[in-house]
């Protein structure tokens, strides 16, 4: 192929011929910040390169999936091998078997898994499984939080839709969210026993970064058995990437059901549904709930995701919180040594930036933060210094296992001659 053909501006032209606004996912447009996307040809541990050759110090590590960073070997030779048997089968296999049972040992109060092939459908088919178990319609999520595209979650969802200004989607009719209840979060609601379930992050990382204020989290589990709802905790980004358990193990607070992705996956599709056993038995074939997945279980998925589980061990999670908490505390001080009011919460390794004097609780002061306006600028100062934050204002920071002291070094370096860049207007958008 002719190089120059090879460019991101040229690769983009064509994707947007043959690809819905150029992009597979909303969340990889560049809509909320301006400008052309880079098209990434390869990653190795902390590092992407574009089709261009330029390399970036990468801090969106596919959303969350990559914890032991792009390209690990030990995960690259468990898919290699699990390939060569055969990539799908329509059968079982020992593989999710065994990534099963590792989900079980971790996580306090969880007895039984069933493996999909997305997070959307592991939201989806919690949601399902709640209205079933319980013979109740409605559901209740928290302002700002992102489930995945099913139609009754995107009602206030954040995330993409909260970056691109949608308040839901066209083509979602008003009676699939009718029996959806919206409230803001940090906020124990007062439920009827009209409720399924109520859905949640425990720790919110769809609008920006969002921790859950003391007694939040135990008030809705105190909640929903008061009127016999189910509590779903959405651990697609914290499950095993906060705590070796997750949220569970890392709060105390068990819910009915916790929906996986990313991390369980190694870099590869994969999503989970786990929880209590007698809630659990009332999916097909045990139980009248229906779901299906042909590709469930991947023995590709699996195998990767098992192999990095097994990785995550107490030190890898020590190594994990050490260089969040290092780089939320340096970031904070240079960008406010330069004039420029921020807050950067973390929590183990997830860390956010919102601009702005105050400390965020909710949707709406994430979006306040947000309609400052200096996310796109400081976006593209940073990129263009070869640092990769995610296109997105309402997305976090995923540091990796891969990440040296000195990648975390040169990024505050990096983030302070940003920050007076937005102070002196020097830096304009890419």
């Amino acid at each position: 192929m002719d190089e120059q053909a090879r460019t991101n501006a040229a690769l983009f032209e064509r994707a947007q011929r043959v690809i819905p606004g150029g992009v597979n996912s909303p969340v990889r447009s560049f809509a909320s910040v301006g400008g052309t996307p880079y098209c990434v040809a390869m990653g190795r541990g902390s590092t992407v390169t574009d089709v261009e050759g330029r390399r970036y110090l990468d801090y969106v590590q596919s959303y969350g999936a990559s914890i032991l960073g792009h390209g690990d070997p030990r995960v690259v030779t468990a898919i290699s091998e699990a390939a060569a048997r055969g990539a799908t089968f329509g059968a079982p296999t020992e593989g999710e078997v065994l990534l099963a049972e590792a989900i079980v040992e971790r996580v306090p109060g969880v007895d039984k898994v069933r493996l999909v092939s997305s997070g959307t459908e592991a939201t989806m088919t919690a949601i399902r499984l709640a209205r079933g178990y319980t013979e109740r319609s409605l559901i209740v999520k928290f302002d700002g939080c992102y489930h995945g595209h099913s139609d009754a979650l995107l009602a206030s969802a954040g995330s993409g839709v909260a970056s691109l200004g949608i308040s839901g989607s066209a083509g979602v009719p008003a009676a699939a969210v009718s029996e959806t209840l919206v409230v803001p979060y940090n906020v124990v609601p007062e439920l009827t026993r009209e409720v399924a379930a109520v859905i949640v992050e425990p720790v919110a990382a769809n609008m920006g970064l969002v921790l859950p204020v003391e007694g939040f989290l135990e008030g809705l589990r105190a909640e929903c058995d008061r009127v016999g709802a189910l509590l779903i905790f959405d651990e697609v980004i914290t499950g095993f990437r906060v705590a070796r358990g997750g949220a569970i193990e890392y709060f105390g607070v068990r819910p009915d059901l916790v929906t996986y992705g990313k991390v369980i996956g190694g870099g590869l599709p994969i999503g989970a549904l786990a929880g209590k056993a007698e809630v659990m038995e009332a999916l097909a074939p045990s139980g009248p709930v229906y779901q299906a997945g042909t590709l469930s279980g991947n023995p590709l998925a699996t195998a990767a995701g098992r192999t990095v589980l097994e990785l995550l061990d107490a030190e890898a999670y020590e190594m994990l919180r050490g260089r969040a908490s290092q780089l939320s505390n340096e970031l904070v001080k240079v960008i406010r040594e330069a004039g420029v009011a921020v807050q950067v919460p973390h929590f183990s390794s997830l860390l956010g930036i919102f601009f702005g004097d105050s400390v965020v609780t909710n949707y709406a002061e994430a979006r306040d933060s947000v309609e400052l306006g200096l996310y796109p600028a400081f976006f593209h100062g940073m990129l263009d210094r070869g640092i990769a934050l995610a296109p997105g204002p309402y997305e976090v920071l995923f540091p990796s296992l891969a990440h040296t002291p000195a990648e975390i070094e040169r990024t505050i370096d990096v983030a302070s001659a940003v920050a007076h860049g937005l102070m002196d207007k020097s830096v304009t958008l890419g």
